[in-house]
């Protein structure tokens, strides 16, 4: 049965924690009304996420934390996070929102997801206040591994974004530690453990803030063999907690420091979307989509037709 089908969803759009017997619900209820159709990552039914156009603007050079399986790059290959064509300007994202409404005029979302996280530099508040200001109708849409949310959730919403998605992959510290061993908090490294509570720490308040101020928010959360394939009911549990309205199991790509380990198989992956419906809304339809993903994900992509040959790759600075 699709985890999409049965749960029901709360007063703002979310879903209630209740015991998974106890929730019901038509599989082709859209949970996010106003966002079906028009976003793919809220459209949780199959026809809802066929016409959800989108597109990614890879302005967000510079992380602040440093993932076990993360691997950003400039390429045309590799159909993942972390990757994009080049990286453009605030002001050049702009031009290219422009471009691609014409090439596809059914997009209705704009994403900052990469290549960087948006929220270590401030490219990507900068490029939502300028397609705000142009096209208020656009829903726009940030990705972050919030470490940064609490402090910026207020200048998010200032301009514009209404949905939300955080990365949170354990809410236990001693895992935590062996997924992001370090990250850069103000102007200094933190270690391990340490490095561990304050990203978690940080996630939990920027979702509650987030949730206060009326975001949808969505949780991704990459599946770890061996590290957090049994953790994964607790994340949803402490995430819904704090008013996270969905999540989205990623299975790992394997590479960088996981590269030894196996991807998730059938099973794996069924028994953590199985742990996660007890407490929030499952999103089973993820693509994996790149920083400058252009189109209906699976459906069409135009990138290429976007971008160019013309590839204009600039420097990243990794985890701060």
């Amino acid at each position: 049965m699709d985890s999409t089908s049965n749960i029901v969803p709360d007063a703002v759009g979310g879903a209630s924690a209740c015991p998974a017997q106890t929730m019901r619900m038509v599989a082709s209820t859209p949970a996010f009304p106003a966002l079906e159709g028009r976003h793919p990552c809220f459209s949780t039914t199959a026809e809802g996420h066929s016409r959800s156009a989108r597109l990614h603007l890879p302005v967000s050079p510079g992380c602040n934390i440093d993932c076990a399986f993360c691997i950003r790059d400039f390429n045309r290959r590799d159909q993942r996070p972390g990757v994009a064509t080049r990286l453009l300007t605030p002001e050049q994202a702009v031009d290219i929102v422009d471009r691609a409404l014409a090439l596809c005029p059914t997009i209705n979302v704009v994403g900052i997801a990469g290549p960087g996280d948006p929220l270590a530099t401030p490219h990507a508040l900068r490029t939502f206040a300028g397609v705000h200001a142009r096209w208020p109708d656009l829903v726009l849409c940030l990705s972050t591994n919030g470490l940064m949310l609490p402090e910026r959730i207020d200048d998010i919403a200032a301009v514009g974004v209404r949905t939300l998605t955080v990365t949170v992959n354990s809410v236990d510290p001693l895992i935590q530690a062996r997924i992001t061993p370090k990250i850069a908090w103000q102007r200094k490294r933190l270690d391990d453990v340490a490095a561990a509570e304050r990203l978690i720490a940080n996630q939990l308040d920027g979702i509650a803030r987030a949730a206060a101020l009326g975001l949808t928010i969505k949780v991704n959360t990459v599946l770890i063999p061996t590290l957090n394939d049994d953790h994964i009911g607790a994340v949803a549990e402490r995430v819904a907690a704090a008013g996270a309205h969905l999540i989205n199991i990623i299975p790992l790509i394997p590479q960088h420091g996981f590269a030894g380990l196996p991807a998730p198989g059938m099973l794996m992956r069924h028994a953590a979307r199985r742990a996660a419906e007890r407490h929030l809304r499952v999103f089973t339809h993820c693509q994996r989509c790149r920083a400058d993903a252009c189109g209906i994900p699976g459906v069409s992509d135009y990138a290429a037709q976007l971008y160019g040959d013309g590839i204009s790759a600039e420097p990243t600075f990794s985890h701060g």
